[in-house]
């Protein structure tokens, strides 16, 4: 198919069936937390477990642990800070990646 696009010969026919893309996304393939320049960091004793980060990451690089604690899987965290922001009790700051 790529060859196809690349000489401009691929149209709308040759889209599959409903528009599924084949194969699956790739994204957990590649760990994009490495431009990172500031990174979250929680303080378990400020946090309520509100989930509030875990709802708004945008990289689900924040993973829910079976007792509603969050711990941050830096391997795809891209250091936006949303995390920081939404936090109700300010459990999560931004530190500079060293």
């Amino acid at each position: 198919m790529l060859e196809k696009i690349i000489r401009g010969e691929f149209g709308y026919e040759d889209l599959p069936p409903a528009a599924i893309i084949s194969p699956s996304p790739t994204s957990p393939s590649y760990k994009t937390g490495v431009w990172r320049t500031e990174k979250p960091v929680i303080d378990p004793a400020k946090c309520v477990k509100c989930l509030l980060c875990w709802v708004f990451c945008p990289d689900m690089s924040i993973k829910r642990l079976e007792d509603d604690s969050v711990k941050i899987d830096y391997d795809y965290c891209k250091g936006c800070g949303i995390c920081s922001e939404v936090c109700p009790t300010k459990a999560i700051r931004m530190v500079e990646e060293v």
